[in-house]
């Protein structure tokens, strides 16, 4: 599945330039592994060990896969992958949404904080969206003075642009369930104290 996400990336690249030059010489599945490489250890592109490609070669692929939506095309397959497995429908049609304040390190510039009034907390704040298993759908991070419910219009926004299918959001107490004029029309809120439905079906 990745290989041939990737390898079709890079022929629509080739279809779009001249045939001239030297061919790819960079396995694509081992750029991807690269890239894996660095993401998961956190050291500086430069620091990649020499048994991958050339660090500038890496990076190079990594900054045109995350300019053309590569990664968001795989992170779609894979979670359409997993529902299918757990015996749900490919595309969700429920989501859940929530949001947490977090403190940040005072290098951070302070036009980016906030204080969230009610958790007492100066920092930022990150808004998630998720299917009822879990699978991110869309992420949102604020000063931690945004509300919940600016950070939910937010989310609903790219969920319904990304999973049109998706019709019905579960959200804790923080959020209104009367949706505001802002609020993408396709998309319903309720309050749920338990948001994650066990029953199998298409959510």
């Amino acid at each position: 599945m990745q290989r041939t996400t990737l390898t079709a990336w890079r022929a629509e690249l080739r279809g779009k330039s001249l045939d001239i030059g030297r061919p790819p010489e960079h396995d694509l599945r081992r750029i991807m592994d690269a890239i894996l490489y660095v993401d998961r250890t956190g050291i500086p592109w430069r620091y990649l060990p020499h048994d991958f490609a050339p660090w500038a070669t890496v990076y190079g692929y990594f900054a045109a896969w995350q300019k053309e939506g590569v990664f968001d095309q795989l992170n779609g397959l894979l979670w359409r992958l997993v529902r299918e497995a757990e015996g749900r429908d490919a595309e969700p049609s429920a989501c859940v949404l929530d949001a947490q304040s977090i403190k940040t390190s005072a290098n951070v510039p302070a036009v980016g904080q906030g204080i969230d009034v009610g958790k007492k907390n100066a920092g930022r704040k990150r808004h998630i969206g998720v299917d009822t298993l879990g699978l991110l759908l869309a992420v949102w991070v604020s000063a931690a003075s945004v509300s919940d419910n600016i950070g939910g219009i937010h989310l609903l926004s790219q969920i319904s642009a990304a999973t049109p299918q998706v019709t019905k959001a579960l959200t804790d107490t923080g959020y209104r369930t009367k949706p505001s004029t802002t609020e993408p029309a396709s998309v319903s809120t309720s309050k749920s104290s338990n948001a994650t439905p066990a029953s199998k079906g298409s959510r």
